[in-house]
């Protein structure tokens, strides 16, 4: 009985510290993997690979589609970028191009509007033809507690996310099949499209909108050469994004904490596997949905995870107070 009773007031003990150790050790998680998963910053296609190819991109002036630009300019396409902010568009191309040593062409557009939508597409056959790879990356996002959304604020992030990507896309599919011409559609949307998240909640709605509309598409127009994928990245550092959605800097922590790989995402990456699953080499895949988090999806979705950050000396801990349970 003695015996007994000490264990009991040892695990009360423990549990009592196990609490503290729990808290302080999540620091400790967070960065030392991340030596193990360095991001490649070169270019990941043999050169030439999109040699005679016209790739369209929407918000392709600043962020992930800038990074996208680059990339496929570098691997050999002529690339057209759009969104509305005209000088930012023509600065990037200038960049872009002198970099490259390929053309990228500038088309000032709303994708809000489906006629301002027409009116691009028009501007673009005349610069280049008909593209072979269409992403849609133009995006709105703030964040906001659901309570205070005004009509017009849900509005303004789905009349971008969901209406404008399905404007653009209907505009030059319709134009693609009347000329009998094959090509890759990729959308840009998010992890939580999947799972919804509080205070995002336009986005969360208007980009599960967009993965719905590139499923259907990719079984109906396969019969037209058309291929639809969709990449959900998880958190990646760009200018606008933080600025909207991590104004203070504070979450940024909080993000890779929970990120198994332990770092945020390079804009270089996720364009690396934007280019793969708009080349031949992906001509195989469409309907899918890559999920590109470093894992955050599944870390935050498993009820036990955080069971990740116990340390070994906790686990004594913990494995005595489960053994004091058994019988009970």
């Amino acid at each position: 009985m003695a015996t007994s009773g000490l264990l009991r007031r040892s695990v009360f003990r423990g549990f009592s510290s196990l609490k503290t150790w729990f808290r302080c050790s999540a620091v400790q998680f967070s960065s030392a993997q991340s030596g193990f998963f360095p991001p490649a910053e070169g270019i990941m296609l043999p050169v030439g690979a999109f040699h005679n190819r016209v790739a369209f991109i929407t918000g392709g002036g600043t962020g992930l589609g800038r990074a996208m630009t680059a990339t496929l300019s570098q691997l050999g396409a002529q690339c057209v970028i759009a969104s509305r902010k005209l000088d930012v568009l023509q600065q990037t191309a200038e960049e872009i191009s002198s970099q490259t040593g390929n053309k990228v062409h500038v088309v000032q557009c709303d994708v809000r509007d489906p006629q301002a939508v027409s009116r691009c597409v028009d501007q673009l056959e005349s610069l280049t033809g008909l593209p072979d790879v269409i992403i849609n990356n133009a995006a709105g996002n703030f964040v906001c507690p659901s309570e205070r959304l005004s009509p017009n604020a849900w509005k303004s992030i789905t009349d971008i996310v969901l209406n404008g990507t399905a404007f653009v896309t209907l505009e030059l599919g319709k134009r693609l099949i009347q000329s009998q011409k094959g090509a890759s559609f990729l959308a840009i949307t998010t992890i939580y499209a999947e799972s919804g998240s509080g205070f995002v909640a336009p986005s969360a709605s208007a980009k599960a909108g967009v993965e719905a509309l590139y499923k259907s598409l990719a079984a109906e127009w396969g019969r037209y050469g058309h291929r639809f994928n969709i990449i959900q990245p998880g958190p990646i550092r760009t200018k606008g994004a933080f600025s909207r959605l991590d104004p203070t800097g504070s979450f940024e922590k909080a993000m890779i904490d929970r990120i198994p790989v332990g770092r945020l995402g390079k804009p270089v990456e996720i364009a690396n596997l934007a280019a793969y699953l708009s080349s031949d080499f992906a001509s195989w895949m469409s309907g899918a949905i890559i999920r590109f988090d470093g894992g955050e999806y599944v870390s935050m979705a498993g009820e036990f995870n955080d069971l990740r950050r116990v340390t070994p000396e906790q686990w004594k801990v913990m494995e005595a107070m489960i053994r004091s349970t058994k019988g009970s």
